[in-house]
């Protein structure tokens, strides 16, 4: 599948300097961070850019980097929270419920909406034809996701209650299984589990998130380390900015015209 990807939003330094509060010197050098620990997920593209080009360990040769991955955001953003990550990027929904649960968090940058690249989804002999089909259905997505947004949305749209459904809350790779097993009638889903699911088993979209969720990721960091080390944000952010420059020279698909979204 081919994309054309967005750059990143043009005012996202000047989002992270509004937000950390900075403005790095011109002649000040800070030591660098002895860790950077980074949260990304299969659908970081931008990351996954850095990471195998090891820019960021280039860029800071004394710090040790370390890449995790995690299924979705809300467990990355419980890794952040509790001191186990420095900086990582997820979907809009789950900071949201984060900081709803008081947790300390720093919004430093932004990719731009693409309510496109996720969608619920039923198997292509499903009965269920419309959004106002899934009352009574068990409806699986990740809990605290964008996914999860994109349900409470859509069901709004239908008139339907929450009530109205039943929901399994699953992460993307237990709720694909479920979902090609028939255990689960409709699957909220993001990309790329979105893209490979269309591929392998061409399912139905009973709606993606046009008009209902603009899907936007976000880049979020510790309160610790924007505080101590804004320079390094700013590095970061200078990188994911030039991985983004060179994500958008690779034509793709015109599904989407971002490859995938973080939830």
């Amino acid at each position: 599948m081919s994309f054309h990807r967005h750059a990143l939003f043009a005012g996202v330094l000047a989002l992270a300097t509004g937000l950390l509060g900075f403005a790095p010197e011109a002649h000040s050098q800070p030591a660098a961070p002895k860790e950077i620990r980074i949260g990304f997920q299969k659908s970081a593209v931008n990351l996954v850019i850095l990471k195998q080009q090891g820019a960021l360990e280039k860029r800071f040769p004394d710090s040790k980097v370390s890449w995790i991955e995690f299924p979705a955001g809300p467990q990355l953003l419980e890794a952040l929270a509790v001191g186990s990550l420095e900086i990582g990027l997820t979907g809009d929904s789950p900071p949201v419920f984060a900081q709803a649960a008081g947790k300390d968090l720093r919004y430093v940058g932004a990719e731009p909406p693409k309510p496109q690249s996720s969608a619920i989804l039923v198997k292509p002999d499903s009965p269920l034809r419309t959004l106002a089909d899934l009352k009574g259905r068990k409806v699986a997505f990740q809990k605290g996701s964008s996914a999860h947004y994109l349900v409470v949305r859509a069901l709004a749209q239908a008139g339907l209650q929450w009530s109205d459904i039943t929901p399994i809350y699953l992460p993307p790779s237990d709720a694909r299984a479920a979902f090609e097993r028939g255990s689960v009638d409709a699957w909220a889903i993001w990309d790329p589990y979105y893209a490979a699911t269309e591929l392998d088993i061409q399912p139905r979209v009973l709606s993606n998130g046009v008009g209902l969720s603009g899907n936007n990721s976000f880049y979020l960091a510790s309160t610790a380390f924007t505080q101590n080390h804004p320079q390094a944000v700013q590095v970061l952010l200078d990188e994911l900015t030039q991985a983004d420059a060179t994500c958008s020279r690779t034509a793709r698909s015109p599904r989407s015209s971002s490859p995938t979204s973080a939830a």
